[in-house]
């Protein structure tokens, strides 16, 4: 029932039982959880507890994009692990996760309606955004949905746009486009502000050169994998460590480090106060706000100097109230439903 935590997570929809069936199903990939995803599923998880059953949330993995276009450039904001935590900690019951691939690819919308959500997962009713599409090509939407509602007897509600009220984007529709475009120029804090909780980049510490060790400064290094690279450069940032829970103020640079003449895009995080061994540990690593472009330097020397300068800005900028932890609450159905007492809906 609404929220259990962990969430259960299916892999198939044969994994349901009869007494996993008849829930309330937010549909869509949340890439990013930002704010206009938290509507839907907020107003989801809000029928949800008023008719006392599960809060059911249905992705695809991979998402359909790296089916299509397996060579794009990494794009993912949330990778599989890091939206499975966001939507757990938000208060979701079970997360239904269907593979992408032909057979999905191919299933025709009501095909998708009638086998996945009404005979698998025993849909009660289902909350989708405006511009929801599935089924093959496309080829269904909110129509689809709201007439195969009528027929088979489960509710409909239509979120419409969210929009924006932030400086450079007012009037723009919450979007993970638009949470791409902030990282990508190096708005890490506006970023977060659409997204309503810390990007980050998560992974486990891989062997590097140990070059930092050698010079004072060691540090973490995670790979970006199918996460989205965001403008290069150095970021004051706060890590957690995943396995033990606690959390450190850092500085890290995401880029090629030119000057070793590296060209493989890595993420290298320095811990203030940290001793120890993160080898092999699991990392999520907020980047709170974008301090300068990467460079190439002379020597060692200078680059120690610009670290030491880093680290001193990093320290300061961390220390704002607005760059607080606890300044962007993580989201959770309670606070939304707080928030928000009136739906935003258009039931069907």
């Amino acid at each position: 029932m609404q929220g259990l935590s962990p969430v259960r997570v299916f892999r198939h929809p044969d994994e349901y039982t009869d007494s996993d069936r008849g829930a309330i199903v937010a549909l869509g990939n949340f890439d990013g959880f930002h704010r206009g995803h938290q509507v839907v599923i907020g107003e989801a998880g809000r029928l949800a507890r008023h008719m006392g059953v599960n809060l059911t949330v249905v992705v695809t993995e991979p998402h359909p994009v790296s089916f299509f276009a397996p060579k794009a450039p990494p794009f993912r904001l949330t990778p599989f692990r890091e939206r499975a935590q966001l939507l757990e900690s938000f208060g979701v019951d079970q997360l239904l996760v269907l593979p992408f691939d032909k057979d999905l690819a191919g299933l025709a919308a009501q095909d998708f309606v009638q086998n996945i959500l009404l005979d698998a997962v025993g849909a009660l009713h289902v909350c989708v955004g405006y511009d929801y599409r599935f089924g093959k090509g496309r080829g269904g939407g909110t129509d689809v949905l709201g007439y195969m509602g009528e027929m088979e007897g489960f509710g409909l509600s239509v979120i419409q746009p969210v929009t924006v009220g932030l400086e450079g984007y007012a009037g723009d529709v919450y979007s993970s486009t638009l949470v791409r475009k902030a990282l990508q120029n190096g708005e890490a804090r506006k970023a977060a502000a659409l997204l309503g909780h810390w990007w980050s980049i998560n992974g486990r510490v891989s062997e590097g050169d140990q070059r930092g060790r050698t010079i004072g400064f060691p540090t973490a290094n995670i790979e970006l994998g199918e996460s989205l690279q965001p403008k290069l450069g150095v970021y004051a940032v706060r890590v957690e460590v995943e396995e033990d829970g606690r959390s450190y103020n850092g500085v890290a640079n995401v880029g090629k480090r030119p000057t070793f003449d590296k060209r493989d895009i890595l993420l290298e995080a320095h811990l203030f106060d940290f001793e120890g061994d993160l080898y092999s540990k699991h990392l999520r690593v907020q980047l709170v706000a974008f301090l300068r472009e990467e460079q190439k330097f002379d020597g060692i020397e200078a680059l120690k100097s610009q670290i030491k300068q880093d680290s001193r800005v990093a320290k300061i900028v961390l220390a704002e109230p607005e760059n607080a932890a606890d300044h962007l609450e993580a989201p959770s159905l309670e606070r939304y439903l707080d928030l928000f007492p009136a739906p935003h809906v258009r039931a069907r």
